[in-house]
């Protein structure tokens, strides 16, 4: 049974990340959790002068949060009614990450899925704060999906890696289903000057293909630099519907993370983008 939590806002980005969900793992028997955390909503609202008007805040905030999840699920069951899917939604007074974060262990859940700009909707930016928020702090695999995308069964996954993170089956697992549903391809692309793998690059070469059996695998070497460009430039060559990556300590996307923005290194995402985190649950 997949565990999903698909955080909202009630924008259209927020419900096309929902469509592209309950698409992608129709074939899965699957729990769907839609919260919505609502308490920057009141904190920020301009009428927040008294502890009585904050109260009252609350109250009709939650109301109006249970009622937009309410047609949320209305809304899913003309686009998708699907047997192998069940629905449940939660208004939650806290902050978007911490709600998110004690969800997911919580409920153990194994993947979130949520749109890439919320209300502000400011296409200059690949994703907006909370999304980066999200994929940053909450520990656990995250599917980003674009505003402009609409669904399209993911045929090419593409997979940037140095081969030298030491990959979790968990992680795996989840790629390995996807794959093994639309019969996709898995396309690794290595990027490095040095052509030649180091013994323990080998070995985590080896652990991915025993642990992705019967899938169509091709691995790419591309001898650059600068990984950025390479991964841009492969997306623009080939068709590519849904790029992975791993987040974990000194890898490529956590310096995209922590150090800079998405946006200021250049990294071009037009489509679903999976972030693996392939770090420890607290």
């Amino acid at each position: 049974m997949r565990k999903i939590l698909i955080p909202t806002d009630f924008s259209e980005n927020a419900m096309n990340a929902i469509r592209y969900a309950v698409e992608l793992f129709k074939y899965e028997r699957s729990d769907f959790l839609i919260m919505h955390a609502y308490a920057d909503e009141v904190y920020d609202h301009d009428t927040t002068v008294s502890r009585q008007a904050l109260e009252e805040l609350k109250v009709a905030t939650l109301k109006n949060s249970d009622k937009e999840l309410s047609k949320i699920l209305d809304d899913i069951q003309q686009i998708s009614p699907n047997p192998r899917h069940t629905y449940e939604t939660l208004s939650v007074f806290g902050t978007l990450v911490d709600e998110a974060n004690e969800l997911v262990d919580r409920e153990n859940i194994d993947i979130v899925v949520m749109g890439t700009q919320g209300k502000s909707n400011d296409r200059a930016l690949t994703f907006g704060s909370n999304t980066l928020q999200v994929i940053k702090y909450v520990k656990c695999p995250v599917l980003a999906i674009p505003s402009e995308s609409s669904y399209t069964q993911p045929k090419n996954l593409l997979l940037p890696t140095d081969f030298l993170l030491p990959y979790k089956k968990r992680e795996l697992k989840l790629l390995s289903t996807l794959a093994k549903s639309f019969r996709s391809k898995i396309n690794f692309l290595f990027v490095s000057k040095y052509q030649n793998l180091s013994l323990r690059q080998e070995d985590h070469k080896q652990f991915l293909e025993d642990c992705l059996p019967d899938l169509e695998l091709e691995f790419h070497s591309v001898a650059s630099d600068d990984l950025t460009m390479a991964i841009n430039k492969f997306m623009i060559d080939n068709p590519t519907d849904l790029l992975v990556m791993f987040n974990s300590r000194r890898s490529y996307l956590e310096h995209i993370l922590y150090q800079s923005t998405i946006d200021k290194i250049g990294l071009q995402i037009k489509i679903p983008f999976l972030i693996m985190q392939n770090l420890q649950r607290y």
